[in-house]
């Protein structure tokens, strides 16, 4: 698949990976693909920054890489790594077969034969359907060190193994970073990067994504749980559900065959869309009806 010549049509591609997408979105991943620059994508939990990702890479076949981040990431554990228990064997294979060449074995041993590669590695490999798609996520859960040699590796798309020498991409993977905004990310690397916030949805749009995702769900049903969703999300909750929770909780509630919410429903539902105990306490009771009457209210004509 080659990449998309406007605006209109990445949307339309998106779309039929079952991501809408709006058009600043749009706009953003565009130019990005045009432009061969990395994309970094910054948002709440769960309102679609990895999913991009991975529709992206759907719609132009091409290969998904995803490096998880974590604390305390390294550019070893990002980039490569040697096969030890192999290498080992192949020392003691050679020991007891009298192989005494050392040079010999040492060059064989930090070979391609025995190099595990990793996720950074694996999006510098030439590939028939076109370069990779790469998923960083969650950067801001590594720390500056790792921003720093990541800056350097997505400069010039290309890695350093000390054994085998420089390893470049023949052409740069399409590149999509994400961010929780658990802290923030150096302005050095985001300099490299084209920039978006994804927020929370409109109604409207959340409506769209909902139909998409669990077609399934009436009108009325998915009307009533994106208002109650939005609803939620104005109260002072230590994790706002993100549209990852609306799309659970509507798809739960089709399996109880649900067709419209009430205070007893949401309080045996709640473990879908809130995630810690805290703010699912701050639901018991009368509270669930309160919001639930507020939601119906914003669906009423005027």
């Amino acid at each position: 698949m080659q990449i998309p010549t406007s605006i209109d049509a990445v949307q339309a591609l998106l779309s039929r990976q079952g991501y809408v997408c709006g058009r600043a979105l749009a706009t953003v991943v565009f130019l990005s693909l045009k432009l061969r620059r990395p994309l970094f994508l910054e948002g709440e939990a769960g309102v679609g920054k990895t999913e991009i990702a991975k529709a992206l890479a759907a719609a132009l076949n091409r290969r998904l890489i995803r490096l998880q981040c974590y604390e305390g990431l390294d550019a070893a554990s990002a980039v490569y790594e040697w096969n030890f228990p192999a290498q080992m064997i192949a020392i003691r294979t050679a020991e007891a077969t009298g192989k005494a060449d050392r040079d010999a074995l040492n060059r064989e041993l930090f070979s391609s034969d025995y190099l595990v590669e990793r996720p950074l590695l694996e999006a510098m490999r030439p590939d028939e359907n076109g370069a990779p798609v790469l998923l960083i996520d969650e950067l801001d859960r590594t720390d500056e060190p790792f921003e720093a040699f990541l800056l350097e590796a997505l400069s010039d798309f290309q890695v350093t193994i000390p054994e085998l020498g420089t390893i470049r991409a023949p052409e740069p993977p399409v590149v999509i970073l994400t961010s929780n905004r658990t802290r923030e990310v150096h302005d050095a690397l985001k300099r490299r990067c084209l920039y978006h916030w994804v927020d929370y949805p409109d109604f409207d749009r959340e409506i769209e994504i909902l139909q998409t995702r669990a077609p399934q769900a009436s009108e009325t049903l998915s009307r009533e749980v994106v208002a109650f969703v939005q609803s939620l999300r104005t109260e002072d909750l230590f994790k706002k559900p993100g549209v990852a929770e609306t799309i659970d909780w509507a798809k739960c509630l089709l399996a109880l065959d649900v067709i419209n919410l009430s205070p007893e429903v949401i309080a045996d539902t709640l473990g879908a869309i809130l995630k810690y105990q805290d703010d699912i306490q701050k639901l018991q009771g009368s509270e669930a009806k309160r919001i639930l009457d507020e939601a119906r209210a914003t669906l009423e004509p005027a």
